[in-house]
């Protein structure tokens, strides 16, 4: 993947949303990789080698729940969205009705673009979306030791309604109702 200068880029040039491919698995790996670098370079250690993994990714396309948003042909951001949880969720204290809620998976903006609204922005496309499926909720879990997802999450107005514990440490299981 060519990376463009993204400092040129403007905060208001809009992303492309599309359904992944499995042409696109490179690009989405390259992207997890240089997130995951750059959140250990912040004391961030949520995702490793291990998780998430090519293989996770791949079935995602092949169920057809993992999206890709570009600018300038450029992959910048990749999130999973299906009606899929570890058995640890039932640690949470769920406000919708079972099968009536989404969860977000493995939401990731490539760290050259963060602190442009594009999380925020992904998060709202999202949420747009599933009202239109008539879902009663999103889920989804995040790593207690990432400020600035939690941060996101919180005033995106997601209430934190649990805890899961992996290997990688304790993670918040938070809710939004639609």
């Amino acid at each position: 993947m060519t990376r463009k200068n993204p400092s040129a880029q403007s905060y208001t040039t809009p992303v492309l949303y599309r359904q992944a491919e499995k042409s696109d698995l490179d690009a989405i790996c390259a992207l997890i990789q240089a997130a995951v670098r750059a959140m250990e370079a912040r004391g961030i250690f949520q995702w490793d080698g291990i998780y998430p993994a090519r293989a996770d990714f791949l079935a995602d396309i092949q169920k057809q729940q993992l999206s890709v948003g570009t600018v300038g042909g450029d992959i910048v951001v990749v999130y999973a969205v299906n009606d899929e949880c570890d058995a640890e969720y039932r640690n949470g204290t769920w406000h919708c009705p079972d099968g009536g809620f989404r969860v977000i998976h493995r939401l990731c903006v490539h760290p050259a673009y963060w602190n442009r609204g594009i999380a925020k922005s992904a998060l709202a496309r999202i949420e747009r979306e599933l009202q239109d499926t008539k879902v009663g909720s999103v889920r989804l879990d995040v790593f207690g030791g990432n400020p600035a997802a939690l941060s996101l999450y919180l005033h995106a107005g997601y209430k934190i309604v649990g805890f899961a514990d992996w290997r990688m440490g304790r993670f918040h299981l938070m809710e939004k109702l639609l």
